[in-house]
Formats: structure tokens, C-alpha cells, sequence
């Protein structure tokens, strides 16, 4: 499907730095994370758990779509997606570039 770039401005991507990862309770392919935007917080259930340990995840810098409606995953809500890539069984989190300081909460164009 191809979109136009006013369909693709309705997107709303923003830098969040994780600061609590916890297994999901009814799952064992999921994480519930806790992302930090700068001026709120919020809960992403995410499956990465057999891609990521919880150290690694922890104090992350990733990037999220925080305009999607709420929804809820084997019993959590989740307030948003991450960004990831994967290709044959490998999983790489998108991530602002570690050598640039920027900071949680900022867009992403």
C-alpha cells in the first residue's frame, strides 16, 4: 500500500527512554515496558523478550508511535508501539544515534 505524506504527518513518532522492563504476566514472548517521553510515562507491552534481556533494555533510547489507540495485549494495556526491524529470526530496536544527545520526547521526522 502506498501512502501520501499527509497520510504519513498523522503519524506520531517520539524518542522515549525505557526505565522499567517487566516480564508480562500472561505471556512469555512479551515485556511490559515502561517508556519515559519527558513530560509523561507510559506502559508499551512489546514482544522482544527472546530478543532483548531486561538489563539491555533498561535506560534504552528508543522510538515509538505514541498516537495509536490504546489497546490491550493478553490483559495489559499498551499505550503505544516500538519501532523495530527484523530480518531471519534477528531483531534490532530503532534507536536514535547513540553519538547524538537526544533527548526523550523529541519528534522524529
Amino acid at each position: 500500500m502506498v501512502i501520501d505524506i499527509e497520510e504519513f504527518k498523522k503519524i506520531e513518532l517520539r524518542v522515549g527512554e525505557i526505565v522499567e522492563v517487566k516480564d508480562h504476566p500472561n505471556a512469555d514472548k512479551l515485556y511490559v515496558l515502561t517508556v519515559d517521553f519527558g513530560n509523561e510515562k507510559r506502559q508499551i507491552v512489546a514482544g522482544i523478550r527472546e530478543y532483548y534481556s531486561k538489563e539491555d533494555l533498561l535506560g534504552k533510547k528508543i522510538v515509538v508511535v505514541t498516537n495509536l489507540k490504546p489497546r490491550n495485549i493478553r490483559g495489559v494495556e499498551s499505550q503505544g508501539m516500538l519501532l523495530a526491524a527484523e530480518k531471519e529470526g534477528k531483531l534490532s530496536l530503532i534507536i536514535p544515534d547513540p553519538k547524538k544527545e537526544i533527548d526523550k520526547g523529541a519528534s522524529v521526522y
